[in-house]
């Protein structure tokens, strides 16, 4: 490899993730914009840099949970659905890679924690983890109380109980057993004013044993990761800070007028530390050593009928469960018939991908190791904000779980898992609401918004909205609430702001270039040096790139691709009017070499953006993909791309471009009739 024009070091292998989305619906705008697009531009970027076969891209459906199970129940009561719970989930899989595919979504596997092949090793997985946590003595087998409709005769799973979050401070009134909508974890005894989904009744409390993983002991691991990780510039603050809202001591927090009755049973609690409300806070606080004396003292409160609510704390995350629909559970100490809980097995099946897609490509079944083991490679994991609970806090721990002699190394040895980089976007809101579908704001599906933007055009705007530091509003035009607004041709469309650049801009640098070359040149591209300060100006171009994806600021990715092909566009525009002003044929013959020169750089740059437009530029330009889109180059000129004969004739054949071709065109709706 020659010197790269940046001193940014780059792993030598690296796993991109882009979340599993549940196999119960399609895809919606937020699944497609804020997750599986940044991910796939991030993916290609890293084929280009380091070599396609050094990248796996992994993610799936995510075939089990309660959200499933609840989904099927209500389409079969309807009447809407026929078949099995994994013919209803095999169908909405087949949707989501439909979608995926149409937005160009270049995953090396996506098929399903429990479908075919991947399911098959999902499932060995599964059975390999939980058996060496247990080994390893970090599992307990725990009684707790499961929600169970009497009415119906069934223990209830998570999705089919409703009520509001007990999470101190949330206003979450969409909560299920043990999770809110915005991700708080909570025992499922606290959760207010529980209702079954099946027959609305108040659910009892009945004893189920299930195995446990003991989160709250790897608290001091935790914090010395998230230090690590606060001194690391790439990593998001979003994760560090949510992370860090866990490890603090448990906490219950009673309302002031529930204070005479404290002090009534204060001599019942375990050891604990009594703050009182501040700054005009309606509750008092009650801290306590650990989980244990918490929960012990939450018994005692519920018993004298006061009132309170929890905070956040380490709590042992649940690893099985009783959803007869779920990956299987080993047998431990004579526990059989559990299935796995659908959470901590989403957190390996990206490994179980990677087998996947390996094994698809005919490599040893241990290779998956030089990909999520090895010192030089790296995992990069696509999140939504919600879902930092799960892959910050308990992944890293089971991941520290997992290693050899219970080592708990920051930084792993051998043959063990690598801690991950988080990428975590916030909400991508629908104008200023935070859509989904069980809110009152349904979001449009992806496929939907086909029907009026282009893909590229979309890719494009919600790469530059900027979610890695903030949630931001996602306001198309054809969406627009107000009739009035969608039909006025005064009123821009947000969505088509970056869109312009590849429809005029882009479009017109590539259409300049080929046709000058087949106007002037025969269709050939003259080869030679290129000019200083245009070399010079690219290189700043790659160098700044890199260091920039390198921090996956991808929305700064869009603003320096804009500032660099509005550059090239503008050599070009206010060049070839001097020359045709001065008739003069070699400095034509510069022009030419310079432009071709910008508009390769572009061409790369924007691949991981709009694949589709940049490689059919790359294809007008008669090059070989796998070398024009590598970064394997020292960029001084067009001649390394280019053959020994090209070389020695100063020029390179490129194909002929039809009368108004377009590279990146506008969606036939945008067109005026």
């Amino acid at each position: 490899m020659t010197e790269s024009p940046s001193s940014v070091e780059w792993p030598r292998r690296a796993v991109v993730t882009a979340g599993m989305p549940y196999g119960n619906k399609p895809l919606h705008f937020g699944h497609v914009g804020g997750v599986f697009v940044p991910a796939d531009c991030f993916a290609r970027f890293l084929r280009d840099r380091i070599g396609a076969e050094n990248v796996r891209f992994v993610s799936g459906t995510d075939c089990f949970g309660s959200p499933i199970n609840e989904g099927y129940r209500k389409l079969v009561e309807a009447g809407e659905f026929e078949g099995s719970i994994a013919d209803y989930v095999r169908r909405n899989h087949d949707a989501q890679k439909a979608t995926l595919d149409a937005y160009d979504i270049s995953l090396d596997i996506f098929e399903g924690s429990g479908l075919d092949h991947a399911g098959e090793v999902h499932q060995e997985m599964s059975n390999d983890v939980i058996n060496r946590l247990y080994q390893n003595g970090y599992l307990r087998k725990q009684e707790t109380l499961q929600f169970y409709d009497a009415e119906a005769g069934t223990f209830l799973n998570g999705r089919q109980v409703h009520g509001r979050c007990p999470v101190q401070g949330c206003k979450s009134e969409n909560a299920y057993a043990d999770e809110c909508d915005l991700g708080h974890q909570y025992a499922p005894v606290d959760l207010i004013a529980p209702r079954s989904s099946i027959t609305g009744a108040v659910p009892e409390m009945r004893p189920v044993v299930n195995w446990y993983f003991d989160l709250p002991g790897f608290a001091d691991y935790l914090r010395e990761l998230v230090h690590q990780e606060e001194l690391d510039p790439d990593v998001r603050s979003v994760v560090t800070e949510t992370v860090r809202e866990f490890l603090v001591p448990p906490i219950i927090f009673v309302k002031n007028e529930a204070y005479e009755a404290y002090l009534e049973v204060q001599s019942q609690l375990p050891a604990h530390t009594y703050r009182p409300a501040q700054g005009g806070k309606q509750s008092f606080e009650l801290e306590f050593a650990d989980i244990e004396a918490r929960d012990a003292a939450r018994d005692v409160l519920a018993g004298a009928s006061i009132r309170f609510r929890t905070g956040k704390a380490l709590v042992p995350f649940r690893i099985t469960g009783n959803i007869e629909w779920g990956v299987k559970a080993p047998e431990l100490e004579g526990t059989d018939g559990l299935t796995v809980w659908c959470w901590p097995e989403s957190l390996w099946a990206p490994i179980s991908f990677t087998i996947a897609a390996n094994d698809k490509m005919g490599l040893p079944r241990d290779e998956w190791r030089s990909f999520w083991c090895d010192d030089d490679a790296k995992v990069y994991q696509f999140i939504g904000q919600d879902n930092i609970y799960f892959y910050g806090v308990a992944q890293p721990a089971l991941f520290a779980a997992l290693q050899k002699e219970n080592k708990r190394l920051l930084n792993a040895e051998d043959d063990d898992l690598r801690q991950t980089q988080l990428i975590a976007n916030y909400h991508m809101l629908l104008g200023d609401k935070k859509a989904s579908s069980s809110s009152k704001v349904k979001p449009p599906t992806a496929d939907q918004l086909l029907e009026h933007y282009t893909v590229e055009q979309l890719r494009a705007h919600w790469l530059a909205l900027g979610l890695d530091q903030r949630s931001v509003g996602f306001k198309p035009k054809a969406f627009e609430p107000d009739a009035d607004k969608r039909t006025d041709p005064r009123v821009s469309d947000p969505v088509l702001k970056e869109g312009a650049l590849l429809t005029r801009v882009f479009n017109r640098l590539a259409r300049s270039c080929l046709y000058e070359a087949k106007n002037h040149f025969e269709c050939y591209m003259p080869l030679g040096a290129v000019t200083p300060e245009v070399r010079d100006r690219a290189l700043e171009a790659l160098s700044l790139y890199d260091a920039t994806m390198k921090k996956v600021e991808l929305h700064s990715i869009l603003s320096q691709m804009d500032d660099f092909i509005r550059y090239a566009n503008k050599y070009w525009s206010d060049g070839i009017r001097v020359v045709e002003a001065n008739a003069d044929d070699e400095a034509r013959r510069q022009l030419l070499i310079d432009c071709f020169y910008l508009l390769r750089i572009a061409t790369l740059l924007m691949h991981p953006v709009v694949p589709r437009g940049t490689e059919k530029i790359c294809d007008y330009l008669n090059f070989d993909f796998d070398e024009f889109f590598s970064w394997n180059y020292d960029f001084d000129s067009m001649e390394e791309l280019c053959g020994t004969a090209e070389l020695e004739e100063k020029r390179h054949l490129v194909r002929e471009l039809p009368p108004r071709t377009d590279f990146f065109a506008p969606h036939p709706s945008q067109i005026k009739k």
